[in-house]
């Protein structure tokens, strides 16, 4: 990151963030900012509000508590959230493609309804972001001739159409067959390099270490530790995280 975007304000902001779930509480009091441009992998156990955390900052799920700013708008309600719904990509688990469209269709669809680009526009740039992610040439496949490691790269292309300043990942790859894994992450690699504003939700360490600026590590709903990504690998301060980061590389 450069000095000029540390001084600016973060492009997102958690302060006091709290999201339950009946009588379960998933997030307890996280607060977070990430800058414009930074890249934010956030691990941890099973259940540890991972997921939650970064559904609550596109309003897939609505914080109880605390308050969420996200490029420059506070999510306060359904309204405050179609304002920065542009601004906020998201890559599922499963790739929720639309299967009775092809994949040009589906990623046409968003820039057209939303964006209101011409279909010659959309086409466009839809064909620009599937040559990003190299598969311009499934272009008129349906998403059930492509395999894993191509229907989550489209999901990808998707999101990209929509051009957002800030890309969500929720584990998007273990859903995947490992040989397909590796494709996956070196889109995400090639994305990372390019400035885009990430979060990305994963226990793919190797790929952690090796493009992330800061880790964030969750269990029980809390934020555990944050640190930059090569400081907190070699020498992690709480005993939860190292004793994660062991289970992982050991597993």
């Amino acid at each position: 990151m450069t000095t000029s975007q540390t001084e600016t304000k973060p492009i997102i902001s958690m302060e006091n963030v709290s999201k339950h779930f009946g009588d379960f509480q998933a997030l307890k009091n996280v607060n977070l900012d990430v800058a414009l441009g930074e890249r934010v992998v956030v691990c941890g156990p099973s259940g540890s509000g991972k997921s939650t955390l970064i559904r609550c900052i596109n309003r897939l799920e609505r914080h109880d508590a605390g308050r969420i700013t996200v490029d420059g708008t506070e999510l306060t309600n359904d309204a405050a959230m179609e304002k920065v719904r542009g601004s906020v990509g998201m890559v599922f688990q499963q790739f929720n493609l639309f299967p009775h469209l092809t994949i040009l269709e589906n990623l046409c669809l968003g820039p057209r309804r939303v964006l209101g680009l011409s279909p010659k526009d959309a086409r466009d740039r839809a064909l620009t972001y599937l040559e990003r992610v190299q598969i311009r040439d499934q272009a008129d496949k349906y998403p059930r001739q492509l395999s894993g490691g191509q229907q989550q790269r489209v999901a990808i292309a998707r999101s990209l159409c929509m051009e957002p300043r800030i890309l969500l990942f929720d584990e998007p790859t273990s859903a995947l067959d490992p040989e397909m894994i590796a494709e996956v992450l070196e889109v995400m690699t090639e994305l990372a390099g390019s400035g885009m504003t990430m979060i990305v939700v994963t226990h793919e360490m190797g790929f952690a270490r090796r493009v992330a600026d800061r880790m964030v590590f969750m269990d029980q709903g809390e934020i555990v530790e944050v640190g930059p990504a090569e400081e907190v690998f070699s020498a992690p301060k709480s005993k939860r995280f190292a004793q994660f980061i062991n289970q992982i590389l050991n597993h």
